[in-house]
């Protein structure tokens, strides 16, 4: 038996499919983040140009967006879970394509809330809960390190909103809308073939790893993850749940806000050009993508409620710092640290969900998550534009903000491992049963 164990041991292993699944999470997310999310802050400057649209309604716009993809979370989830993440990824690529080509013709305001909510129904489809959902199900043990890394691709498409902004200055937002329908269907077609919903759908193990050739020394499994993978609804009946839904929620006040107005904040308050404006707009998630490289190592080491506590002071005092800034160095304190907190508490309240609930119901449980968290997404453009418009300044909004984001880090201090539910002894996952390749 010795022998036989020490042969399994020494076989060489296929390579891991879960990691071409992160590759693959990776450039749809640099695709989303450089086209729609953090370029948007680019496109409203030179739709405000054209059209003088105001900044609430600029700032409504991205509310909207982030409200749909709320409410349309419970949905997609169960999407994902149903049908597997491929299938929603395709859908969602179709969807956002047509919704770029249907903006580069729009010219009212109605059509352009119209026409951005439909790119913004693509890219949820076919962006970070379908990635989420899959990497989740091959990782247990590198589950922060996994879900950051794919979340890097985020970072790096804010940096190429650079070049989105110079695109922008060539050939108008009309044009670079039609680029940007014609590179989603030919980045995230292709890639949505290799997101297989479970390791045993192409004969493999989460981690990589056959069960009987675990070793719990070498690859130990952090304590914090549950071996019963609760229900939805079990999941919905925990504190735990709502204590980081309501605390990711916070941190959205910050991102929403700053998403939505940073280019316009820095271009009518502090009076930067254009080219610094877009330097700002990329540097931000060039920082977020050294928090997140911190945060993914981190989150596989240490108290991952602790990190993302600290990550939320952060949020906090970056964006305090932005109101306040009067000069270039405040400016690009508040990228520093919102930059690095963003990324430090993206994949480990990622991996706090999984690790607490487990895989089997877990695009449901972020679908309904994202409930809760669209208020944020929400709020933080709106408060920030109807303040704006009332005081004719951005800071007083952004002070309330911080504020708001500052005390969120009691409910991720709140969000300890919920008790496991109560059931028929021997039941693990959704169905009753442990699903191959899930259990380990």
């Amino acid at each position: 038996m010795v022998a036989m164990d020490a042969r399994r041991s020494n076989r060489p292993r296929p390579p891991f499919h879960g990691w071409r699944i992160v590759q693959g999470g990776f450039f749809i997310q640099a695709l989303h983040s450089g086209l729609v999310f953090n370029a948007f802050a680019l496109t409203a400057v030179a739709l405000q140009e054209e059209f003088d649209w105001s900044a609430s309604a600029l700032g409504l716009a991205f509310a909207l967006n982030r409200a749909e993809s709320g409410m349309l979370g419970p949905i997609q989830g169960w999407m994902n879970d149903r049908w597997g993440p491929k299938r929603v990824l395709q859908l969602g690529a179709g969807i956002m394509a047509l919704g770029f080509v249907l903006f580069a013709t729009l010219d009212t305001l109605a059509e352009f809330y119209a026409y951005y909510l439909l790119v913004a129904l693509g890219s949820s489809l076919a962006g970070f809960l379908g990635i989420t959902v899959a990497i989740v199900h091959w990782f247990e043990r590198k589950r922060s390190r996994a879900l950051a890394y794919a979340q890097m691709g985020f970072a790096v498409g804010g940096v190429f909103a650079f070049g989105v902004g110079m695109l922008i200055d060539a050939v108008g937002w009309r044009g670079t809308a039609l680029i940007s329908a014609a590179l989603t269907l030919v980045v995230i077609l292709p890639l949505a073939q290799v997101f297989h919903r479970d390791p045993a759908d192409v004969g493999q193990y989460v981690d990589g790893i056959p069960p009987d050739e675990i070793d719990e020394q070498a690859d130990p499994l952090p304590a914090t993850v549950s071996r019963v993978h609760f229900t939805a609804s079990e999941a919905l009946r925990s504190r735990a749940f709502w204590y980081i839904s309501i605390g990711h929620a916070s941190a959205l006040l910050v991102v929403g806000a700053s998403m939505s107005h940073l280019g316009l904040y820095l271009d009518e308050e502090r009076h930067f050009s254009s080219l610094h404006t877009a330097l700002v707009v990329g540097a931000l998630p060039a920082m977020m993508g050294v928090g997140q490289l911190v945060g993914g190592w981190l989150g596989d080491r240490m108290d991952k409620r602790l990190l993302v506590t600290i990550a939320m002071l952060g949020h906090g005092l970056g964006l305090l710092l932005l109101a306040l800034a009067t000069s270039w160095p405040l400016v690009w304190l508040f990228v520093v640290f919102h930059g690095l907190a963003w990324g430090v508490r993206g994949p480990i309240q990622s991996s706090m969900r999984a690790d607490y609930f487990g895989a089997t119901d877990f695009g449901k449980i972020m679908g309904w998550s994202s409930l809760v968290v669209m208020f944020g997404m929400v709020a933080g453009p709106v408060l920030a534009g109807v303040l704006r418009d009332a005081t004719g300044s951005y800071v007083l909004g952004f002070i309330i903000l911080a504020a708001f984001a500052g005390l969120g880090s009691v409910w991720f201090h709140l969000a300890k491992p919920p008790a496991l539910p109560q059931r028929a002894e021997g039941t693990t996952s959704a169905g009753g049963s442990t699903l191959p390749g899930l259990a380990s």
